[in-house]
């Protein structure tokens, strides 16, 4: 029986790839799969609610300036390494996978020390810190864009959540249509700005949704639980705090204004949905690099953060909404980038680096 330790969270974007691969590992009953993480991070509740043992490692951010927190992180992260160290050695580990974040570099270095094997997958464009050191000596790496700066890494796309990977479109819609009350036999345009909602995309569409309905569209719009966006209520405009149904929204959606996170675009070019992406303008820019290879391919289009408002909405999206040849060659061009294997991918990378053990 193998035993696996898969590191990563703090957010969603590295904690859902994460359980992706934990099911599909768990549904082959071929050996134990465990958790790292912090105390911190999302992975402490959703770890254990997807029914999985949480191992804990102190949460230790990398300094970004010379101060008092620079002093003290050498002895910080060898404690870390150190408590991953006794989890790999009281677990009988075989292999670690990393997908980024503060678990993950002290995982690497244990990993290293006691001679176990391990894999790194990099979601972003962009790689992080933790998985540029971990490339360095890792067994293999996978990363789910072409052109990530990352050592010997291999395209092996995105693992996604199971909902999302078995979704079938067409024979979904009408039940989404239901669901969000829209009308399955005209188009829907679906915006939303992640759960938080994007403050930009929200006022751009206050300022817009009766050009749009106008086209014949219909809106479905998810502002994010923060937001005080009064809904207009009116026939063909479904506005909603936050989508719990994902996959339904995905069925029912003709085309896509969103962020360009990198689960965001793994899933929609996976499904064969043309976009619009309004890259968030904060961080180190990796949202416009994610969404790179989409926009490349004529799948997506990319509009700026800082000039997205009603008036661009009428000027860019309201003709893409009357180019229906347009938009059918968009989501040709998403089908044909897209991918939804990215589970299975890396777990083949991961019996490569138990292969060569």
């Amino acid at each position: 029986m193998t035993s696996y330790l898969l590191a990563g969270g703090g957010t969603a974007g590295h904690v859902n790839p994460l359980l992706a691969v934990a099911d599909m590992l768990r549904d082959r009953r071929d050996g134990d799969v465990l958790v790292l993480g912090t105390k911190e991070g999302l992975e402490a509740r959703l770890v254990p609610e997807r029914g999985y043992e949480l191992l804990i490692v102190d949460k230790v951010p990398f300094p970004r300036r010379p101060d008092g927190a620079a002093v003290v992180f050498p002895a910080r992260f060898q404690r870390a390494v150190s408590q991953v160290r006794r989890h790999i050695r009281s677990r009988g580990v075989d292999v670690v996978v990393g997908f980024g974040g503060y678990a993950s570099a002290p995982a690497y270095v244990a990993a290293r020390r006691e001679r176990v094997p391990f894999v790194v997958h990099e979601a972003n464009a962009r790689p992080g810190l933790a998985n540029v050191l971990g490339a360095r000596t890792a067994a293999a790496v996978g990363v789910a864009f072409e052109g990530t700066p990352l050592k010997r890494g291999e395209v092996v796309g995105m693992p996604l959540r199971r909902e999302i990977v078995d979704l079938d479109r067409q024979a979904t819609r009408a039940e989404a249509a239901a669901h969000f009350g829209l009308d399955a036999d005209r188009p829907v345009l679906l915006v939303f700005g992640g759960s938080l909602g994007a403050l930009r995309l929200n006022e751009a569409i206050a300022g817009s949704w009766a050009d749009v309905l106008a086209t014949g569209w219909q809106l479905l719009h998810a502002t994010g639980e923060r937001s005080d966006l009064v809904d207009p209520q009116v026939p063909g405009y479904t506005m909603l705090r936050y989508i719990d149904r994902m996959d339904l929204a995905f069925a029912l959606a003709d085309l896509i204004v969103s962020r360009s996170g990198s689960a965001t675009v793994s899933e929609v070019s996976a499904l064969g949905i043309p976009a619009l992406y309004v890259p968030y303008a904060v961080g180190n820019g990796e949202q416009r690099l994610n969404a790179a290879s989409a926009v490349d391919a004529g799948a997506a289009v990319l509009l700026d953060d800082a000039t997205f408002d009603g008036d661009a909405v009428r000027e860019k999206i309201i003709p893409l909404l009357g180019d229906l040849s347009r938009i059918d060659a968009m989501a040709a061009a998403a089908e044909r980038i897209g991918s939804r294997t990215g589970t299975e991918d890396l777990i083949a990378l991961i019996d490569r680096a138990l292969a060569e053990k």
